[in-house]
């Protein structure tokens, strides 16, 4: 992995696993979610990767919700949207995509192999649930694998990459989705460059053990030489010092309240833009500079936002 000219910041600013009852700073109604954004990308981050819910918090997936954030976002502020196509495990195929197919985004998400995709943790955890809908969804992920079947990754692949011309962040939760890419890039249906997201630490995936870090790197060099650009995460606790390695080691970096709720042992981040500001420090301690929006779309190889509809 070549060390990135400039570090991307992105931030998943609400996401579908952490519910309402962990956080009351988790943004869960459109207008929340368009302020956290807002202050995330004025806090530096150049990337916003968005999921949508309902005012009671629960994963939405309707084209209608996201018309309500992305359009008001991007009337105040400069930033590259990256819609999830990850959705909920719950949702359809066709929901997962509704909100892409809309907006034809200039990055949208993308899931690289199906896998137990589990957070009924938190159960064990809340004691006070604020709506009925949270602890059975949290419990069910413990018997319903999240499915990102091959034939499900071609179809986004096409409809979103080729007839959108949207780019992707290929979300690596195992060494073999690497592979997994590495086999739609022989297809000719992934181009480089390719913005490869390691996620750590999700119960079912490769964990946030450090050395796993490296090894995702050490292959994503085999398999993609230079043509990639590298980023990492990890859920909870850990997400501050896996963004401080993927920054060290060269790449770039995710935060944000989908990931961790949390700004410190013990303490709840009270914004998505608190955890930008901290990791930005981190970043510029290190010595490396914070990429603009349009610094992202060129080394991102984006459409630009003449691309998206809205």
């Amino acid at each position: 992995m070549h060390t990135a000219e400039k570090v991307i910041i992105s931030t998943a600013v609400t996401g579908s696993v952490n519910v309402p009852s962990q956080s009351d700073y988790l943004p869960l109604s459109p207008e929340e979610v368009v302020r956290a954004s807002v202050e995330a990308a004025a806090a530096g981050s150049a990337i916003i990767h968005l999921h949508a819910r309902h005012p009671d918090g629960r994963p939405a997936f309707e084209a209608g919700m996201f018309e309500q954030i992305i359009p008001p976002i991007l009337e105040q502020v400069d930033v590259v949207i990256n819609i999830s196509t990850g959705g909920s495990s719950q949702m359809t195929m066709d929901e997962r995509l509704a909100g892409a197919t809309r907006f034809s985004p200039e990055l949208a998400s993308l899931n690289m192999g199906s896998m137990n995709f589990v957070y009924s943790g938190i159960a064990d955890k809340v004691t006070n649930w604020k709506h009925d809908w949270e602890e059975p969804y949290v419990r069910g992920t413990y018997s319903h694998p999240f499915i990102n079947s091959f034939d499900r990754i071609e179809y986004v692949l096409r409809e979103l990459g080729e007839k959108r011309g949207t780019r992707f962040e290929f979300e690596c939760y195992d060494i073999g989705h690497l592979y997994s890419l590495a086999y739609f890039v022989d297809k000719g249906l992934a181009e480089p460059p390719f913005m490869i997201q390691g996620v750590f630490g999700i119960l079912g995936g490769i964990g946030a053990d450090h050395a796993n870090l490296e090894h995702m790197v050490r292959i994503a060099d085999k398999l993609f030489g230079d043509d990639y650009q590298f980023s990492a995460f990890a859920a909870g606790r850990d997400q501050m010092q896996f963004a401080t390695h993927s920054a060290w080691l060269g790449g770039h970096v995710r935060v944000g309240l989908e990931d961790s709720l949390w700004i410190g042992k013990g303490r709840l981040a009270e914004s998505n833009a608190q955890q930008v500001e901290k990791i930005r420090g981190v970043i510029e301690d290190l010595g490396r500079p914070i990429a603009t929006p349009d610094d992202a779309r060129r080394m991102l190889g984006l459409k630009g936002l003449a691309g998206v509809t809205l």
